[in-house]
């Protein structure tokens, strides 16, 4: 090879080696100056969308403010099969708070209330003609899911099945199940017998403020009668992650498994939550399920104190008073909960029911118009009512004259 050929083989070996270099430095991203690092998302605002599960319906409410938190199908009409025995026990519950009933008292049981005792329906095992204290009875019902004890109980408080159901239906009235109809104490299936994921929660929520005590024994694990002892189905209540205290199972062929549950929150000030699934597989599904939704109020949910009861958001006109305003505000400490990266910018604002002036005299505590508090994107969180915070009494002559000049001179512009 001459020194001619072995000059151009070698540039043409650097040429190619050069066009190789510069076309991977073209494929590499070349640096930007200055380019500020993306910054790692806040803790805070990570909020994943809430557990998708595959019942006929579910929800998780705040037990504080009813508000439902996530849900399917809330007011679909369901078959609450057992979840029947939470309106019994509140029934029971009413009567024994108000002294009308007394947790001594012997029941005898009936040849209607011990048939139920066949086949696999939930039996507390109670004997025709024997007598039975309410207080067991009603371990019974909570706890071991009899509908022996339920029909037992039924017929000592009103006479018949009928006439509790009857009971029941006024009560389910009281607290605002508007979804809801029963026709027996028990739940065994019935087609004019129904409810909803939502009615179910409400009826959680009141059996817990209404009747504290009668809610103490949704916790009881177990509970032995007549030397057989059953356990509480609510799996939950042995899962030492939640602190779960209550409250019901129920179960039925035609439905599935269902499952109402609440849990608190120790470490923030006893924050409670209420699921319900209606129509899980099986019994470990219903709990995990439940578990899920806990899981996920207790993770990215957190309640938030907004108003002070008793503080005043306003001042509004008032005439023919011995004051000219009147300060209004909510009769209650109001707490909302929400997703915990909508906790800042939650803004509160205020209507009166209509833009007529407010007229003494007038007493504290009236509902004069509405409180809405909503997050930093609009959305509505909490509605609430805003009430007068004094009292105003009617003022003088040379009062109620000035006002009412200033007043009829206003409406002629208006």
């Amino acid at each position: 090879m001459n020194i001619k050929k072995s000059f151009s083989l070698i540039i043409g070996i650097a040429l190619t080696c050069f066009s190789y270099n510069a076309l991977a430095d073209n494929e590499k991203p070349k640096p930007q100056a200055n380019r500020p690092k993306p910054m790692a998302p806040s803790a805070a605002e990570v909020v994943p969308a809430p557990p998708e599960l595959g019942e006929t319906a579910y929800l998780l409410m705040d037990y504080e403010t009813g508000e439902v938190l996530v849900g399917k199908d809330i007011h679909k009409r369901i078959i609450p099969a057992s979840l029947t025995k939470m309106m019994t026990s509140y029934v029971i519950g009413q009567e024994i708070q108000a002294g009308r009933l007394d947790p001594s008292e012997m029941v005898t049981i009936s040849q209607n209330a011990w048939s139920k005792n066949y086949g696999d329906s939930s039996k507390m095992f109670i004997e025709v003609g024997k007598q039975v204290s309410v207080k067991d009875l009603n371990l019974g019902i909570i706890i071991q899911s009899g509908n022996d004890a339920c029909i037992a109980m039924a017929e000592h408080l009103a006479g018949s099945e009928d006439a509790f159901a009857n009971l029941m239906n006024n009560w389910a009235d009281y607290i605002g199940m508007k979804d809801s109809n029963f026709v027996n104490s028990h739940g065994l299936h019935n087609d004019n017998h129904y409810s909803s994921a939502y009615d179910m929660a409400i009826l959680g929520r009141a059996l817990i403020h209404d009747l504290p005590e009668e809610y103490k024994i949704y916790s009881q694990k177990e509970f032995t009668f007549n030397g057989i002892k059953q356990t509480n189905r609510n799996r939950l209540l042995w899962d030492n992650s939640l602190h779960v205290d209550g409250i019901k199972t129920g179960h039925l062929s035609q439905v599935g498994y269902n499952l109402v549950t609440s849990a608190v929150d120790p470490s923030r000030n006893n924050f409670r939550l209420i699921s319900v699934v209606i129509g899980a597989s099986s019994e470990r599904q219903r709990a995990d399920d439940s578990k899920a939704l806990l899981t996920y109020g207790f993770r990215f949910y957190q309640p938030v104190p907004v108003i002070k009861k008793g503080k005043p958001l306003i001042e509004q006109k008032i005439i023919y008073g011995d004051k000219g305003k009147v300060k209004l505000g909510s009769s209650k400490d109001v707490t909302v909960t929400v997703q915990r990266n909508k906790v800042d910018g939650l803004k509160v604002s205020i209507k009166l029911n209509d833009k007529s002036k407010l007229e003494a005299p007038i007493k504290s505590g009236v509902e004069v118009g509405s409180i809405f508090i909503r997050a930093a994107d609009g959305t509505l969180v909490h509605k609430a009512p805003l009430v007068t915070l004094e009292d105003i009494s009617e003022g003088g002559w040379l009062d109620k004259s000035w006002d009412w000049t200033v007043s009829s001179i206003t409406s002629l512009f208006d």
